[in-house]
C-alpha cells in the first residue's frame, strides 16, 4: 500500500471545469482525466476527499444549499468521496478554514483519520499547495489558464495535468519539483495504469 493514505482535492479548476460561482448542478463537467485519476487512488485504498472555498456563499451569489447540491452532484459523477469540506467564507472574514489557511485540510483530514504527513492536497492555485504546506501535507499545482506564474513558480511540486499529479503519488509522497509521467510516451497517453503496477 501507498504511503500516502489520502489525496483531497480542489473542487473547481481541479476535479470539475472552473465555473465561477456555480450554483447549478448541470453545469458540473469532470476535468479531463478525473475520473482514471480516482479510479487509481481507489483501487490502491487511497482515500479521496475535496476541499473548496466557496466565497459566494459570504457574497450572497449562492446558499449553502446550492453548494451541498453541486457537491452531491460532483459526487454522483466522481464519487463516492470520503470526504467534502467547504469554506462558505468570504477572503476578509479571518476564518480559520479559507485556503491557503490549513483549517480546512487538517479537518479533513481528521474526518478521514489521517495524519497531514501521510496527505496530499491537488489544486490549481497557489492556495491549495500552500494550506497544504501549512497543514504540513504535500502539495502538487496542477496549472490551469487561471493560476498565475508566481504561483507555479512557488509551487514545490508541479504536474501538467491531473492524472500525472495522482499517477506521481501511487507509491509514495510526490518526489521533484516538476512532476512527470515517466512511463514511455506511447503508454503515458492510455488511460491505465502504468504497465507493472497492480492497481
Amino acid at each position: 500500500m501507498s504511503p500516502v493514505k489520502a489525496v483531497l482535492f480542489d473542487r473547481d479548476g481541479t476535479l470539475v471545469e472552473d465555473v465561477p460561482y456555480n450554483a447549478d448542478p448541470d453545469r458540473v463537467h469532470p476535468v479531463a482525466g478525473a475520473r482514471e485519476a480516482l479510479a487509481l487512488l481507489r483501487a490502491r485504498g487511497i482515500r479521496t476527499g475535496v476541499v473548496t472555498n466557496q466565497s459566494g456563499v459570504a457574497r450572497g451569489l449562492l446558499t449553502e444549499a446550492d453548494v451541498r447540491r453541486v457537491n452531491h452532484r460532483v459526487d454522483e459523477l466522481l464519487g463516492p468521496f470520503d470526504v467534502f469540506a467547504v469554506c462558505p467564507h468570504g477572503p476578509d472574514e479571518g476564518c480559520h478554514c479559507r485556503k491557503p489557511r490549513p483549517g480546512m485540510v487538517l479537518w479533513a483530514a481528521g474526518r478521514i483519520c489521517t495524519g497531514p504527513a501521510d496527505l496530499v492536497v491537488i489544486g490549481d492555485i497557489g492556495s491549495d499547495v500552500e494550506a497544504a504546506r501549512r497543514a504540513g501535507a504535500h502539495g502538487i499545482l496542477v496549472p490551469t489558464a487561471r493560476t498565475r506564474p508566481e504561483e507555479t513558480a512557488h509551487a514545490d511540486h508541479v504536474a501538467p495535468d491531473l492524472l500525472t499529479a495522482v499517477r506521481a503519488v501511487l507509491d509514495g509522497p510526490p518526489k521533484g519539483r516538476v512532476l512527470a509521467d515517466e512511463r514511455p510516451i506511447q503508454e503515458a497517453y492510455t488511460t491505465g495504469p502504468a504497465p507493472g503496477r497492480v492497481t
